[in-house]
């Protein structure tokens, strides 16, 4: 069986240098994709955003996910007087069970691995679904990639899919996880090397990533046409799977 996935950072709905919030043209756009999961990082959960004219829903997921994408799953991460912010997970496959790990190393970034469970009806298949978005320094993100390996472990008899904002811009964790892990990345998998994401008006930084097990990569694009390059600062990826026998 084949299904398409994509992976955003959504910047909280505003655009590159927070000029103007766009979560509608952002839901309309990943409409557009038709892809069957969306992992989106930087997902606001709950806002004091009501100060927004002709804007009023605070939480984004589920703005989003509408009816396109009847079941969802949100990691809160950060929490703070104005409300909280986060990873998502948005299906047409039903969700049957989900948690989030906190894998926060210090405590100027609240980080967190969003773990689903989806089950296929067509095949009774389930799948392991993982989001994330890890450190700005290098010692962080080395910290949380023990942890990630530890909890991924767990689950190695299942397939699974482990996606975000993994501001790996030095490469350096990414072998690390697909040696650990017996995982592969889409992107590299097919071309040789991670995609370049960062910043979306001009990508020069391989920030986001896609890994899968037991799988097989049959299509992987950066979608980098002229109204992605406006709606955030990320570019987002987007990838065809098959599942293996």
């Amino acid at each position: 069986m084949k299904f398409k996935i994509l992976s955003y950072n959504i910047h909280k709905g505003f655009s590159i240098g927070n000029r103007d919030f766009i979560l509608d043209q952002i839901k309309f756009a990943l409409r557009e994709t038709n892809a069957d999961i969306l992992f989106l990082q930087e997902v606001l959960g709950d806002h004091l955003i009501k100060k927004i004219p002709n804007w009023e829903t605070s939480i984004q997921f589920e703005y989003i996910a509408d009816s396109v994408w009847p079941h969802f799953a949100y990691g809160k991460n950060a929490i703070y007087p104005e409300g909280h912010h986060g990873n998502a997970i948005l299906s047409k496959f039903p969700i049957i069970e989900w948690q989030n790990h906190t894998i926060s190393t210090n405590r100027f970034e609240h980080r967190g691995l969003l773990q689903t469970k989806i089950i296929i009806p067509e095949s009774e298949k389930e799948i392991l679904l993982c989001n994330t978005h890890l450190d700005l320094t290098q010692g962080g993100r080395n910290i949380q990639t023990d942890m990630i390996t530890k909890i991924m472990k767990k689950e190695e008899i299942i397939p699974w899919i482990l996606v975000g904002d993994f501001n790996d811009w030095n490469k350096k964790i990414s072998t690390k996880i697909e040696k650990d892990l017996q995982a592969t990345e889409a992107f590299k998998s097919l071309f040789g090397d991670y995609p370049n994401t960062y910043p979306s008006f001009f990508p020069l930084l391989s920030l986001d990533r896609v890994f899968i097990h037991k799988m097989k990569v049959i299509h992987a694009t950066v979608l980098s046409e002229e109204k992605w390059r406006k709606l955030s600062d990320h570019l987002p990826l987007y990838i065809e799977i098959e599942i293996l026998p």
